[in-house]
């Protein structure tokens, strides 16, 4: 995904200034695409070189004047082919696997410590990941959910259970590593 296509997304919700996009990646979509403040001006200056997007200056009292970007009809043609069109493919980049798969030239005990932290930061994550998932359960209970909000909450249930199952793998291995005593028979 790129991150143009996550502004055109965002924009096509509503107007927003550079500040107020990237606390929408962070409060809806960070726990599975980040962007900086510095990528996202980028970003922003080029869409509108393209085009895609339009900057209005709105006056604001005692405060700097505020530069709002909204989403041009081009824009929405450039987000909609995106939406449409097959997804690219994916680098993969895992730095954690690049560690494991040379981690054999550690001692057991140094290779399970590292687990065991890789288990420990997966843990709180998916603690964060569930507590905003019940938060919103809570929010939205009795409610009609529309499809863009259930399409929403899919990606949050989607971090849920790669996180669950990132956890399930690590400890897996941890018991390959260390497997649990048997009693003789």
């Amino acid at each position: 995904m790129s991150l143009r296509h996550a502004i055109l997304g965002f924009l096509s919700l509503r107007p927003m200034s550079g500040y107020d996009l990237k606390k929408a990646f962070d409060e809806s979509v960070g726990h599975f695409w980040t962007a900086d403040q510095a990528q996202i001006y980028r970003a922003l200056a080029r869409l509108v070189d393209d085009g895609h997007v339009e900057v209005r200056t709105v006056e604001q009292t005692g405060r700097p004047d505020r530069r709002e970007h909204r989403i041009t009809e081009a824009g929405l043609r450039e987000l909609d082919g995106w939406l449409t069109g097959a997804a690219e493919p994916r680098p993969m980049r895992e730095p954690f696997l690049l560690k494991i798969f040379f981690a054999g030239r550690l001692a057991p005990d140094d290779l399970k410590a590292v687990l065991t932290r890789h288990v420990d930061t997966e843990r709180r994550r998916l603690e964060t990941l569930t507590g905003l998932a019940d938060g919103l359960g809570r929010l939205l209970a009795g409610r009609d959910i529309d499809l863009p909000q259930r399409l929403r909450l899919a990606t949050l249930d989607n971090g849920i259970r790669h996180t669950r199952t990132e956890i399930e793998w690590a400890d897996a291995l941890l018991e390959q590593i260390d497997p649990p005593s048997r009693p003789d028979r």
